[in-house]
């Protein structure tokens, strides 16, 4: 009698560590993936927020140019995702808006 009560609940406990599992194998490969594909020049984000581009990578650690003249160096598992041209340029284009807006509006000669 134990065992029907039990054994639906082992069932929907399998299935469900079954497929957390197969999600988590997924991220860890798609991080590898993307720590073997970053090169000199790519625009990153760290694990901890910051911004920087790569200006050197070995097996184990990345350098990151965070301003200008300004080099860090971080291990290569802190990069988190790298950040792509259309998003980089729709950022830079939020924050002009956002920019001028606080200014308000220009005055014109006339």
């Amino acid at each position: 009698m134990d065992l029907v009560v039990f054994l639906p609940l082992l069932l929907v406990m399998g299935a469900f560590m079954f497929f957390a599992s197969r999600r988590q194998r997924k991220q860890m490969q798609a991080t590898i993936d993307l720590h073997n594909s970053l090169k000199v020049g790519d625009l990153v984000h760290t694990t901890s927020g910051l911004r920087g581009t790569i200006a050197r990578i070995d097996d184990d650690n990345v350098d990151l140019e965070i301003a200008p003249g300004v080099v860090t160096t971080w291990m290569k598992l802190a990069v988190r995702d790298r950040v792509e041209p259309a998003e980089d340029a729709a950022e830079a284009t939020d924050e002009l808006t956002a920019a001028s807006t606080e200014e308000g509006t220009p005055k014109t000669e006339g």
